[in-house]
């Protein structure tokens, strides 16, 4: 049964998720109506999920989502916000959001996004530029002007690319990196959302292209994938 945090400002709409959630199977272990409540109830409660607006008091949506991965747990973020801005969406996938949702859509679309995430998949997309990725290798180098920003490749994703290049398995990438398997999971997600790719085997295959995992190992990869 997954274990989900509501977070927004207005009670009503935080009664409407946690009905429609309850409706469908899931727990609300907890409400909260800014974002600093929100990263502590996050760190005290460890939900499975935490739906959260972008727009909140004491502290918004998409610096309490950038706390909660800080804290290195298993939690994923889905974020509604009330427009679809670019500028928004590349922040929220750069914070570690999962998903991400406007506030035009369904109960049962936010109910559907929270049973996805939960499962493993990322609700969130993001265009992915080589001298974006080139933050890996050189975090320092500016970035020229005329490039578009967006959330880089994070060194632990670097890793856990690398690892999956060289053919390991979820649970080997995880005694390798001494997290759990599910925080691997995590990281696999955000990468997939960053390089567009279904799985895998296509995130591999892009990032040899774009020059950020070796080669001399990819057969051994594709022959595990």
């Amino acid at each position: 049964m997954t274990r989900v945090l509501v977070a927004d400002d207005h009670q009503l709409l935080r009664n409407a998720v946690r009905r429609a959630l309850e409706e469908s199977g899931a727990t609300v272990i907890s409400e909260a109506a800014n974002g600093a409540e929100a990263v502590r109830l996050t760190e005290t409660l460890k939900p499975d999920v935490v739906v959260m607006d972008v727009s909140m008091p004491v502290l918004d949506g998409i610096e309490a989502t950038r706390r909660i991965s800080a804290q290195g747990g298993d939690t994923r973020v889905v974020l509604l916000t009330m427009h679809d801005e670019a500028t928004v969406r590349a922040g929220a996938l750069d914070a570690g959001a999962v998903g991400f949702l406007t506030k035009d859509c369904t109960l049962q679309e936010v109910v559907n996004a929270v049973r996805e995430v939960a499962d493993g998949q990322v609700l969130i997309k993001a265009p992915v530029s080589r001298a974006t990725l080139r933050v890996v290798e050189n975090p320092t180098e500016p970035t020229p002007d005329d490039s578009p920003q967006h959330p880089p490749i994070t060194r632990r994703e670097n890793e856990i690319l690398q690892a999956v290049a060289d053919g390991n398995s979820t649970t080997e990438i995880a005694e390798q990196l001494f997290i759990s398997t599910k925080t691997v999971k995590n990281h696999l997600a955000s990468i997939y959302a960053k390089l567009e790719s279904r799985d895998r085997t296509e995130a591999v295959l892009c990032a040899m292209r774009l020059g950020i995992v070796q080669l001399n190992r990819f057969t051994q990869a594709a022959d595990a994938l």
